[in-house]
């Protein structure tokens, strides 16, 4: 995938290469979007294609003296936590309830380009994730009518989450939710569809890369919704949810037909559907991926179809996001000739 984009692309993007730039947005009260993607949004920096951006991300576990009630020691949760739960504007919270950092503007993305957005670097920030669920929330709303929280202590140098005595997760940090501005308008940060947004998709760690059509000028990347780990599902409505800082690279390929996110790893390609009816999302998911086999690998949409049965991975990515996600994964090890 990326090589077809990249190939297209490389002359309109080969100069940004030559000076590209590093540069770094912390999270404060004024600079991050509380619940929503918005194309009104004022950039919080604005870079050009080929820099490479670090942004600090907020958690999902709530303000620091809700933290501290449930057992978190105070110099345990990030600063700057507290001054955006304090500082930020109540008028401007909402519709969703994720707190995302950015937006971040690329000067030279404009609507019908493609963002190409490579995860370099994940940290996790703090020494602990939360999870929890709610009432009326989650999959499985109707048995457990009530809302619970557990905090859960990580090794972030044997990268390991203790959940319980006996039980130990490995971690694989990656963002929750990634995305851009919509055409026009401000739209909840819950449900992803095409400015990607809240995939929860936790194949999204540092070395792989997210492809994202742009909608609005400049793009207007945000991030947040970090977590430490996550099972596919996401069915009690969290993850293990953390403080994350990422470090991100942003290259434009001009006026690239892709009309919903996709994604590749060093081992697979992926392709994504988003509806609130989970056979819609999977007949989404399938039928991109057979539009990527005949448009970058070459082949008939016969042929793609049935290789997309014998060796394509259906994964669901959450089921409770208002639209429900799955993921197509294609194996890049049984191509065994490049065309």
């Amino acid at each position: 995938m990326r090589k077809l984009i990249v190939s297209l692309s490389i002359l309109a993007s080969s100069a940004c290469f030559l000076s590209a730039q590093d540069h770094t947005v912390l999270a404060t009260s004024t600079t991050v979007e509380w619940g929503h993607y918005a194309a009104d949004a004022k950039p919080a920096i604005t870079v050009h294609s080929g820099d490479t951006v670090k942004m600090q991300t907020l958690s999902t576990c709530g303000p620091t003296d809700r933290l501290i009630a449930r057992g978190v020691k105070r110099e345990d949760i990030p600063v700057y936590n507290d001054e955006v739960y304090k500082n930020y504007p109540e008028k401007d919270k909402g519709p969703g309830g994720h707190i995302l950092t950015g937006p971040v503007a690329i000067e030279e993305a404009e609507p019908g380009d493609v963002l190409e957005v490579q995860i370099l670097k994940i940290d996790i920030d703090a020494p602990f994730a939360c999870n929890s669920f709610g009432l009326h929330r989650g999959f499985l709303p109707m048995e457990f009518p009530y809302s619970r929280t557990r905090i859960i202590p990580l090794d972030r140098e044997k990268m390991l989450a203790h959940f319980a005595p006996g039980i130990e997760i490995p971690l694989h940090p990656f963002f929750g939710s990634m995305g851009v501005a919509p055409g026009q308008g401000r739209v909840d940060s819950a449900p992803p569809f095409a400015h990607a947004g809240n995939m929860d998709n936790k194949e999204l760690v540092a070395g792989t890369t997210l492809f994202i059509p742009v909608a609005a000028k400049g793009a207007l990347f945000i991030a947040g919704d970090g977590h430490a780990g996550q099972g596919n599902g996401e069915v009690d409505i969290t993850a293990m949810e953390t403080f994350l800082t990422g470090t991100f690279k942003f290259v434009v390929h001009k006026q690239q037909p892709l009309l919903w996110p996709r994604a590749e790893t060093p081992t697979h390609y992926i392709t994504m559907g988003f509806s609130p009816d989970l056979k819609e999302a999977t007949e989404h998911a399938l039928r991109e991926m057979i539009d990527f086999l005949v448009t970058e690998k070459h082949m008939s949409r016969d042929d793609a179809y049935m290789l997309s049965s014998v060796a394509v991975d259906l994964d669901i990515t959450q089921l409770v996001d208002g639209n429900v996600g799955v993921h197509a994964m294609l194996p890049k090890s049984i191509f065994t000739k490049q065309k």
